[in-house]
Formats: C-alpha cells, sequence, structure tokens
C-alpha cells in the first residue's frame, strides 16, 4: 500500500511536467518512468547522467542541486547512518518528504538531520534514491562519514 501512495506522489510530479492532456505515447512514457523508479533506476543513464553529475558537482553534496545518490529507501538510510557530527555521534533523522526533481530527473527527498551534541545542529539533506546499486563514500559538508571521506 506504501508503494502504491509513493507512486501516486511520484506519477502526480511526473505528469505535471508532460502537461494536463495525457497522449498515448505520454502514457507510454509515464509507465516506463515508473517502472524505472519502481527498480531504482535513475532516469538518466550513461553519458547523459554523467554530464549531469559534473554539472551537479559545482553544488554542495546533499543540496536541491547535488543529492546525495543512493539506492532506494535502505541505501538512503544506510548513507544517513555512516554520517558522523563533530563529536563522532551518529546524528538523528528523520524524512521531511519528496523535493521535486532532483538534477538526474528523479524525485529527490529532503530529510532533515541533527546532531544533538556535536556539530553541526540541524541540517537538510536531499538525496536522490534511484541509483541503483550505488552507494556514496563522501560525506555532506559539515559531517564525517564511517567507511568513506569526510569533507
Amino acid at each position: 500500500m506504501l508503494a502504491a501512495i509513493a507512486l501516486t506522489g511520484c506519477a502526480n510530479t511526473l505528469t505535471e511536467n508532460v502537461g494536463t492532456q495525457s497522449t498515448a505515447s505520454d502514457d507510454e512514457e509515464l509507465s516506463a518512468a515508473l517502472g524505472m523508479m519502481m527498480r531504482g533506476e535513475s532516469q538518466m543513464q550513461g553519458a547523459e547522467l554523467e554530464k549531469a553529475i559534473e554539472k551537479a558537482s559545482a553544488f554542495p553534496l546533499g543540496t536541491a542541486e547535488n543529492p546525495v545518490r543512493a539506492h532506494m529507501p535502505p541505501g538512503q538510510r544506510a548513507y544517513l547512518g555512516r554520517l558522523r557530527c563533530s563529536d563522532l555521534s551518529r546524528p538523528s533523522f528523520f524524512r521531511i518528504g519528496s523535493a521535486g526533481l532532483s538534477p538526474y530527473g528523479n524525485i529527490a527527498d529532503v530529510y532533515s538531520v541533527t546532531c544533538e551534541t556535536g556539530e553541526p545542529a540541524q541540517s537538510e539533506i536531499y538525496i536522490d534514491m534511484y541509483h541503483s546499486g550505488y552507494s556514496e563514500n563522501e560525506a555532506v559538508p559539515g559531517f564525517g562519514i564511517a567507511g568513506g571521506r569526510s569533507e
């Protein structure tokens, strides 16, 4: 049931970009896009995705312009669970909601991330979960990361 609710939100966002009148090709495009999202695949692939990643890298990691790339909700939680505050504690986090389209053409999520005893006290981190098999090894600015590189 949760998947159906999530797909409804994704479909609404995608149809806003397609237009108000639906044609057979629009329906096929939407169906293909939803299928890719259900498999955890990015709307962009190959050279187009690499170009978008390069362009996004001009912005800080974890922002709307350069969201962390992950594989589905478990990948999002795994990444956030590896972040470390300035005092090496694990931050708490919760999903605020969907944040519109990422630079990769996918629906991004935004998380509230809080360090109770260290810094940064509160952050918002954007994550694009439609990157099958990908696991980010760099920390967003202000955090360290277990098993990766800190910023």
